[in-house]
This record gives structure tokens, sequence and C-alpha cells, in this order.
């Protein structure tokens, strides 16, 4: 088994390469935390709920002999609604489109029944490297880490996976992030820059607005709530007749809940939660943006649009 760390020694290299590396792992592997510390800046939404990512959030890191592309999955899970077969799909073809993938283990957690069955659906991909990326390190000491390092090479062998690294990092401490990224490095194609520098990445910035949004309206809500939560921008304009040095850019959007009864939890007694939302996403928003911004924020149902496909393309899934 080999386990890589900071000081291994690598190999020169002069080509320059680019290419798409994909996290797998279950809800909560630490996934987009990690892709937000690869890139350096937040472009993946992170939660400490289970199943928040929605779509595929592309994070670029830029580096003098590399482009690697981050494409960051929804949590493979069993599913339950047609939202959640939905989610399943984008992530079995993202995994058929990327040169690289690596899985997400969290450090203080046993591997279990959620992460054999998606080394499973591993074990069928053949021709993709993978990387069994040990994350959250931070919470645990060496002992249970070795334990871990060791389980993962175990069910590597059982199902018949060569892993072609085993990393061990921490997003949070920013421990060993820069060497997961020099291992990813070499296992993608040569070729030039398949975006171009200072892009961060490809998401419209529409997306990552709602997502910012959504972000802010799942943190301190009830556990019955966090796939219930929708967020649409229904527009983005810049305020007319403002001076040149002081825009101010009009975002209206729509936060779309399954029940009447959930609309209170949303807003709040006296609308105090909707306002520490717009109070939170606005900061967030303005500084992915670089402008002054006015949120208007509006909450709405759409009856159990989990099972409804008219209602999800509606939303965007």
């Amino acid at each position: 088994m080999s386990v890589r760390t900071q000081s291994s020694e690598q190999p020169a290299e002069t080509v320059h390469r680019a290419g798409f590396a994909c996290f797998v792992g279950r809800p909560n592997a630490g996934k987009s935390t990690l892709t937000n510390a690869l890139v350096g800046q937040k472009v993946a939404i992170t939660s400490n709920r289970p199943q928040t990512t929605r779509h595929t959030v592309r994070g670029i890191v830029h580096r003098p002999d590399a482009q690697l592309i981050l494409v960051d999955t929804p949590g493979l899970h069993k599913p339950r609604t047609l939202l959640g077969e939905r989610l399943n799909d984008v992530v079995r073809a993202t995994w058929a489109e990327v040169d690289v993938i690596g899985f997400c283990l969290p450090a203080d957690q046993k591997i279990g029944p959620g992460d054999r069955f998606i080394a499973k659906e591993l074990a069928g991909i053949r021709k993709t490297p993978k990387v069994a990326i040990v994350t959250k390190t931070d919470l645990v000491d060496s002992k249970t880490l070795a334990e871990q390092l060791i389980a993962i090479d175990r069910l590597g062998e059982e199902l018949g996976i060569t892993w072609a690294e085993i990393v061990p990092v921490s997003a949070t401490a920013n421990k060993q992030v820069d060497l997961l990224a020099e291992l990813l490095v070499p296992l993608l194609p040569e070729g030039p820059a398949l975006y171009p520098e200072g892009d961060l990445t490809d998401e419209p910035e529409q997306v990552m607005v709602a997502e910012l949004i959504r972000e802010a309206a799942l943190e301190g809500v009830r556990d019955e709530l966090p796939h219930s939560i929708a967020v649409v921008v229904e527009e983005m304009l810049p305020r007319e007749d403002r001076p040149a040095d002081r825009p101010l850019l009009d975002i209206h959007a729509n936060v779309f809940i399954e029940r009447p009864s959930q609309k209170g939890i949303v807003i709040g007694p006296k609308g105090k939660r909707l306002k520490e939302v717009g109070i939170k996403s606005r900061k967030h928003i303005e500084a992915l943006l670089g402008t002054p911004v006015f949120l208007d924020l509006h909450v709405k149902v759409a009856k159990d649009w989990q099972r409804d496909p008219k209602q999800l393309r509606r939303l965007g899934f």
C-alpha cells in the first residue's frame, strides 16, 4: 500500500496537462470543502447537512504545469424520490466522462454500507484511475488515521480496485491539499489549458448565486428541510441611474419549499430568519461578483416538487 505524504519526491515534468477530476463519496464526505480548498475560493456550496450539492459545480485549479478542472457531483445514495434518481444519474454520467476519480472517505468515520455501495459502483468503471482521499484528518489521531488507511487499502483489494494513490488530507487545516493536486496532475492527459487563466468555475453566475442563497437558507433550519429547499434567481439586473463609481446589482430570487407548513420555518418569527438568510448570502454574493447587491427574496410553495417531473424541470433539475 502506498500512502502519500508531503515528503514524497515528485518527478519533474515539463509537459502541460489539462483534464477533469471528479470527487465522489457519500453525502457529507467533505467533497465540496476539498473543491473550495483546491481552487482557493468558494465555488461549491458546503453545509454540515448531507446531500446539499445539486449542480455539477466545476472548480478550476490553475498551475504552471497543468489545469485541473474539478467536477463536484451530488453524493451518490440509494434514491427515495425522483430527484434522488436524477441526482444519481448525474453522478454516473459524470464518472464516465472524467480523467480521474477521487473517492473521498472521512477519517473520522469507519467505512460503512454507503461507502461500499459507491466503491462497488466504482469497481465497475475500469479505465478511469481512482485516488482514495482520506478527508477530515484534522479530526482524528494518527492511530485512527492509520487504521482507516489500512481499511481503504483492504476495500480496494476486496473489490478489485487498484488505487492510483491513497492520500490523507485536511481541507479545513489546509494539510496536504497541494500534494493532492500534484498527485492528480500526472493522471491527466497532456494538452493545453481548457479555460482562460483567472476563471475559477464555469457555472453560470445565476446558478452560483442561487446556491449561495440556498446554503444560507439551509443553515439552522430543522432536519426535515434540507431537501425541500430550492432557489431560483428570477433576474439579476444592474440598477439604472446609478453613478459609474457606485453600481448596484438588483437580484430577485425565489426560495421554493414543498408545503405551506414549511413557509414559517424558512421565514421565521416576524421574518427574522429570512432576513438573516438575505444578510448572510448577500455578503458571499458580493464577494463572488465583486459588486454591491440589493437582494430581494421571496418564499414560495411548489407542492411536492421533488416528486414532480414538471416542477423538477422548472427548478433546474
